[in-house]
């Protein structure tokens, strides 16, 4: 049976669902991960367990054969092999923690090979669709003039949608043009911002934010009619909406954007290692992705451009 929203709502029986809980505390405490990573993490445990359960089996209890079996099960369901390889990275560290707190013997995910599959480029848009996307937003409009900020601060920025809205004022310095961002495992960096972008935020600050904080005490940069921090789905929908209304014929994300920061920047010379520290990237590797995405770009350009092309 599928994983669905129907099935995802039940829980696993109590002993998986206590070591589930378990690690995942485990998790937050040794390594901060946010809370979308260990609900990602929980979810992919509750589906194996409920499914090892349907074979009157146990997280504990499960050995290598039982794995392959479930991985085998996905592919048939034709899911996602991006998803299974996050699924497998949760499960070996899950497991490592069974093997030092004592509860397996052995690492059922050893030697497991992650599913192979071609490494996607991602969405990306050209700098003419990101010029119509800004200008979507009406800015006579208090929650227009918002959102034309967010865009503009996102597109100046690369931040990841968690790290736009959440946000506070304490980490915005207009002075020296740069906002200090909390990334993921509480990692901060600094991020300069364009003048473009500063202007607009100005603007916000003085025309918008007032307004919208209401009798709040509320110190998120970005607020809600309701004078709360915005969230990550409204954003999300707000963007969609601009898209729509501006025509723009692709799939539009806030995420796309941070690919659009990246995809431009690499376009126009920048250096892969100024990328990778603007972006809040660990791993070289994550960022080099971008490269191919900036080729593929050129390619086009000089196909479309060059007498002998």
């Amino acid at each position: 049976m599928k994983p669905d929203g129907r099935r995802s709502a039940r829980l696993p029986q109590a002993v998986d669902h206590e070591l589930i809980e378990n690690w995942i505390n485990v998790l937050w405490l040794e390594k901060g991960l946010s809370e979308n990573s260990l609900a990602s993490y929980r979810r992919d445990l509750r589906q194996y367990a409920l499914w090892l359960n349907e074979q009157e089996q146990h997280l504990a209890q499960a050995g290598r054969s039982e794995l392959q079996r479930y991985l085998n099960w996905r592919l048939e369901q034709q899911l996602k092999s991006s998803s299974t390889s996050r699924l497998l990275s949760c499960l070996r560290g899950f497991y490592r923690y069974l093997l030092r707190e004592g509860h397996v013997q052995v690492d059922p995910t050893l030697n497991l090979d992650n599913p192979r599959s071609g490494r996607p480029l991602p969405k990306t848009l050209t700098e003419q669709d990101v010029e119509t996307l800004l200008m979507a937003p009406d800015t006579r409009d208090l929650l227009g003039l918002r959102d034309r900020t967010m865009l503009e601060l996102l597109y100046a920025t690369g931040l990841r949608v968690s790290e736009l809205v959440g946000l506070q004022l304490e980490q915005v310095n207009q002075r020296i043009g740069v906002i200090r961002v909390v990334g993921k495992g509480d990692k901060e960096r600094l991020v300069p911002v364009g003048d473009e972008a500063l202007r607009w935020l100005s603007r916000y600050l003085v025309q918008g934010r007032p307004l919208l904080q209401k009798n709040t005490l509320e110190e998120a940069l970005f607020l809600s009619q309701r004078g709360q921090m915005m969230t990550r789905q409204t954003f999300w929908y707000r963007v969609k909406r601009y898209s729509l209304e501006s025509g723009i014929d692709k799939p539009l994300s806030p995420h796309v954007l941070r690919h659009a920061f990246a995809t431009h920047l690499l376009n126009h010379g920048a250096d892969l290692r100024v990328v990778q520290m603007l972006l809040g990237h660990s791993d070289l590797s994550t960022t080099q992705i971008y490269t191919h995405v900036a080729s593929h770009r050129l390619q086009s350009l000089h196909r479309e451009h060059h007498p002998r092309g």
